[in-house]
């Protein structure tokens, strides 16, 4: 069974395309996620800029998976004008990308306030998304789960996709971030998401500290999600987004015989660990296999 298909921000080994590359190559990886290449955001890319970096991701064989924006990740006060513009731009450059999603968010909503009390207008902001975005409808918006955003819980990301209810908006279920919001990821946050995710963010983190860990080391119960969207017929894109900044269970990892080598940068180790530990889920304890 190939339920599966692996992908990730691979601006997280380098800023370096051809880094990125090599790496994706070496973990056997034939999609990307792009959120930055040569320190710039991908929704600061010149149409010229996404062009030259599609042809060098089509010569070596690689897709893009998603656009990784940081659209929708403002504060909720702040002007939308400029950010519709910056959207508009994002939708060309996943055109040229032919990116079949674009990740988003739900606002930043000022500390201590009431979340409720700014429901109105992070619909109105999405509404508008959803105008300028019906000329693409080649594209879903992916609404990502995100501690601080609107859409930071379960029964807001539910009411965010319902109240919207347009086929062009799916979810981006992101299972550290649930943690990082003290939520119980499964049976929780999925059984109420389920119906709605078009896309797995991959990675985990701790109740205790909020610290983010490989898929499984954590308390994001990554497995028993990966295992629901088995049972109800998931086709669709695992998304690597390790944020290992350090990780002290190597020596544990050699033990169940995933092994990073050791002259990798980095970036490209960590990348390598969080892809090990990933397809160790997916082949050895789901007996899947994986594209």
């Amino acid at each position: 069974m190939e339920n599966f298909t692996i992908t990730g921000f691979a601006d997280e080994i380098s800023p370096n395309l051809e880094a990125q590359i090599e790496t994706l190559k070496q973990n056997q990886l034939s999609h990307i996620e792009i959120r930055g290449i040569a320190g710039k955001n991908v929704s600061e890319f010149t149409l010229a800029e996404a062009k030259g970096y599609q042809e060098q991701l089509q010569e070596a064989q690689i897709s893009v998976s998603c656009i990784g924006s940081p659209i929708g990740k403002i504060e909720i006060t702040d002007p939308i004008d400029p950010h519709l513009e910056s959207f508009k731009n994002v939708l060309e450059v996943a055109r040229i990308f032919e990116a079949p999603y674009i990740r988003m968010f739900s606002f930043f909503i000022p500390e201590g306030a009431e979340q409720s009390s700014y429901r109105a207008e992070v619909i109105d902001r999405w509404q508008k998304f959803l105008e300028i975005a019906s000329d693409y409808p080649e594209i879903t918006l992916l609404h990502e789960n995100e501690k601080g955003i609107y859409g930071d819980t379960p029964e807001r990301c539910l009411d965010l996709i319902q109240s919207l209810d347009n086929p062009q908006v799916r979810m981006a279920f992101d299972p550290a971030n649930f943690v990082q919001c003290d939520v119980p990821v499964y049976p929780t946050a999925y059984e109420k998401l389920q119906p709605h995710i078009a896309y797995m963010h991959i990675k985990d983190a701790n109740f205790s500290d909020h610290k983010v860990m490989p898929a499984g080391f954590g308390d994001g119960q990554v497995k028993k999600v990966l295992e629901g969207l088995i049972q109800n017929g998931y086709q669709g894109f695992l998304s690597l987004e390790p944020h290992l900044s350090s990780f002290e269970g190597f020596s544990n990892l050699e033990k169940e015989n995933i092994s990073i080598e050791k002259e990798q940068s980095d970036g490209a180790r960590l990348f390598t660990l969080a892809s090990q530990v990933l397809k160790n889920i997916v082949v050895n304890e789901l007996n899947q296999e994986w594209k």
